[in-house]
């Protein structure tokens, strides 16, 4: 049996599984703003955080709500409702005159092609200034929906699949097969 024995406790946010200290801390040495995305099932949100000695300031958030307040009636969590999160929150960086930031996706996992890059898609091409490999960016045609366009098209053949699958589009009145079109028309609402 020892009689010294030291345990160092960990602090309390890794202990809970909500920073890792060493990425953050290599993301903080870049002195850049934090281009931090954020999902859930069924939402998505971009934000964009200043370092501070007494706490991360947000600067501001975009979320599934702001989309939907401009007309977006489809999804709001996947991957062009992605983009279009993320071109909101790029746009709205560039008007705050915040031109560069760093990617956080926390503990997020990135998987090429994923809905995380979506966003990061749609905020590079407002304008913001964000390092990244273009290899891990999702292709176009499934930014634009038309992954969602061809299956809707696919299931129409069994009307009670359809239904099934696509009962919030209905309910929004959508048709799935329509989303290419109306990504277009909420994509050129944010450019302007």
């Amino acid at each position: 049996m020892r009689e010294n024995n030291v345990f160092n406790v960990p602090f309390r946010r890794k202990r809970q599984g909500r920073t890792y200290y060493k990425k953050r801390l290599r993301i903080l040495m870049s002195n850049k703003f934090r281009f931090v995305i954020r999902s859930s099932l069924k939402n998505f949100q971009a934000s964009v955080i200043a370092y501070s000695t007494k706490g991360d300031k947000v600067l501001f958030t975009i979320g599934s709500k702001e989309l939907t307040k401009l007309g977006w009636k489809g999804d709001n969590g996947n991957l062009p409702s992605a983009y279009l999160i993320g071109a909101l929150a790029g746009k709205k960086a560039l008007e705050r005159g915040i031109k560069d930031a760093v990617l956080d996706l926390g503990y997020n996992k990135p998987t090429k092609g994923s809905r995380l890059y979506a966003a990061l898609a749609g905020a590079i091409d407002t304008g913001l200034k964000i390092p990244f490999n273009p290899e891990i960016l999702p292709p176009k045609d499934r930014i634009s929906g038309e992954h969602i366009a061809k299956y809707a098209q696919y299931l129409e053949k069994d009307e009670q699949v359809y239904k099934k699958q696509f009962s919030n589009y209905i309910k929004k009145g959508i048709n799935p097969a329509d989303i290419v079109r109306h990504f277009n028309e909420i994509k050129v609402k944010i450019y302007g």
